[in-house]
């Protein structure tokens, strides 16, 4: 069985967690969940960072201490993960000692092989991010951060470095083969942008002052050292699968993070792997970031999208109809996306309510009315030269896992709204409900039991295809509909019986049977109306 290994970024818990958080989660999950279906065992890894020098004045101007404000913030995570219903298999913090002994290991291996030397460094300081930056990037920001916009600060002081020069020959030469995959290619084409200014040495610790928090971890062998957070970091990685049970997962298959950390995770991380003896990771994905209503999120403009926001849009559409909308028109590309409440009802009908919703409940209902809530049985199985709906469903599959490998997640999850919508086209132009009114011909009788057949397989299949990004929804209809051959149907989170490949065959030994009965059911997604008020915690 192959091993598919995905990560997020792990956050940093200087406050609570918000939409940005959950979105990478989120994609993180579907595609965890996608590659499961298709029968990859899959190690799925999200976290805290915790060392910042900002938790340490975070947490004092709290009252707080840094490990209590860590943990206050660490909560806070898990419960926004698990209101999210991510399916995580590990959960890491930094201030875990799992995680510190093995980081320290690695630093001192690099300083072992020469990797890491003691220097002196001189050059601009973004506190706001704990990052050091070139001179060119810092003048490029009129000496403010990049991404926050505060001041930078000039520093003078004796660090180790990491030789990331060393590795510039190798990391341009991964990146332009696609031996090491940075998505989308706007991202790839940044990164090789910077080469251009060539690589320097990276100061990966700062010797300890009088004053600073006891928060961190020290340099080992040298104690007046304190590794810098981000190189710490990064170690989680390989942390948490370096272990005899879990060592089957490295290298990682993917990287999910937002734009801003794209350079750590693409250039630093895989030489620091390299110089470690280990193997880079094979893809790098960078996303862009959510907006709100049009306008850039941001604290002092009171707009950013806080965890009681996505509660209260989950309250009002349901949980899934909130991953479906984040997933489907969030910023998986290269481009800003907006989080906005009358585009989500538009999208929601679309997609949801007059889409699957609309397909599972016409097609239900007429096989309560007109056969009893029980699948009829046809002369014969269906072929590509009967049904339209069948070469749609073939090599559905094969798609499916391609759009998985390449990231490409929302579009694997958009051929499930695609069947749906050929089977409301099927309906409407085979008319299974006037056939039902001259049934008493054979032929006519036949042609209608094929048509409904045909389209709840086909609806079977969507929701295979639909189950990474909503577990929930489709989890219910396939208790309504008694598809309790595919997984456990009263856990979403159960796995499937059978990979993809073979579950979304036709005719397959999980296919719905003549005979097997089709409730009614309660409809999976009712209309939304846009003249409401936008839902409000």
């Amino acid at each position: 069985m192959s091993t598919t290994y995905i990560t997020t970024p792990i956050y940093y818990v200087n406050d609570r967690p918000h939409i940005g958080h959950c979105y990478t989660t989120l994609l993180a999950d579907v595609a965890a969940r996608a590659h499961r279906l298709t029968g990859s065992d899959v190690f799925f890894l999200t976290g805290t960072d915790e060392h910042a020098e900002k938790v340490s004045k975070t947490a004092l101007e709290h009252n707080k201490t840094p490990m209590e404000w860590a943990t206050i913030n660490a909560d806070r995570f898990k419960e926004a993960f698990g209101f999210m219903n991510f399916s995580h298999d590990d959960f890491v913090r930094t201030t875990e000692s799992r995680h510190k002994t093995k980081a320290a290991q690695y630093i001192q291996q690099l300083v072992d092989s020469g990797d890491i030397e003691l220097g002196d460094y001189q050059g601009w300081y973004d506190p706001s991010q704990e990052e050091y930056l070139t001179e060119t990037v810092a003048k490029e920001n009129d000496y403010t951060s990049p991404v926050t916009g505060k001041p930078l600060e000039k520093r003078v002081e004796q660090n180790y470095f990491f030789r990331l020069d060393k590795h510039e020959a190798w990391l341009k030469e991964q990146i332009q083969s696609d031996q090491i995959r940075v998505l989308p290619q706007a991202r790839k084409n940044e990164v090789l942008g910077r080469f251009a200014q060539g690589l320097q040495k990276v100061p990966v610790s700062r010797r300890i002052k009088q004053g600073d928090a006891d928060w961190g971890i020290t340099m080992p062998n040298d104690p007046d050292h304190r590794i810098y957070v981000w190189i710490e970091a990064l170690c989680n990685y390989l942390t948490v699968v370096d272990t005899p049970e879990r060592e089957k997962y490295w290298p990682a298959t993917v990287h999910l993070m937002a734009k801003d950390i794209l350079w750590f995770h693409a250039v630093i991380w895989p030489a620091m792997l390299r110089a470690l003896g280990r193997e880079p990771p094979a893809m790098i994905y960078a996303h862009a970031y959510f907006i709100s209503e049009g306008r850039k999120m941001s604290k002092s403009l009171g707009n950013f999208i806080e965890i009681d926001q996505l509660q209260a849009y989950a309250e009002r559409f349901s949980l899934d109809a909130l991953r479906w909308y984040l997933l489907t028109q969030g910023p998986l590309g290269a481009t800003d996306a907006d989080f906005a409440y009358q585009r989500f009802v538009e999208v929601y009908n679309a997609d949801l309510a007059n889409g699957i919703g609309n397909a599972t409940s016409r097609v239900g209902n007429m096989i309560v009315k007109y056969f009893d809530g029980i699948m009829p049985e046809c002369d014969t199985p269906a072929t590509p030269n009967d049904s339209p709906l069948v070469t749609e469903c073939k090599n559905i599959a094969e798609q499916f896992a391609q759009s998985c490998s390449d990231m490409a997640i929302d579009q694997a999850a958009l051929l499930g709204t695609r069947l749906a919508g050929k089977v409301d086209e099927y309906i409407s132009q085979t008319r299974p409900f006037s056939l039902a009114k001259q049934r008493e011909e054979p032929e006519n009788e036949q042609q209608l039991r094929r048509i409904l057949q045909d389209c709840a397989e086909t609806l079977r299949i969507a929701t295979l295809l639909l189950y990474p990004a909503m577990p929930w929804k489709m989890a219910q209809l396939w208790r309504t509909w008694n598809c309790n051959h595919l997984t456990d149907p009263d856990d979403p989170n159960s796995s499937f019986v059978a990979p993809l490949a073979e579950l979304a065959q036709w005719n397959s030994p999980y296919s719905i049977k003549p005979g097997q009965l089709i409730a009614k059911g309660e409809v999976l997604f009712m209309r939304a109306d846009a003249k409401l008020a936008v839902p409000a915690p």
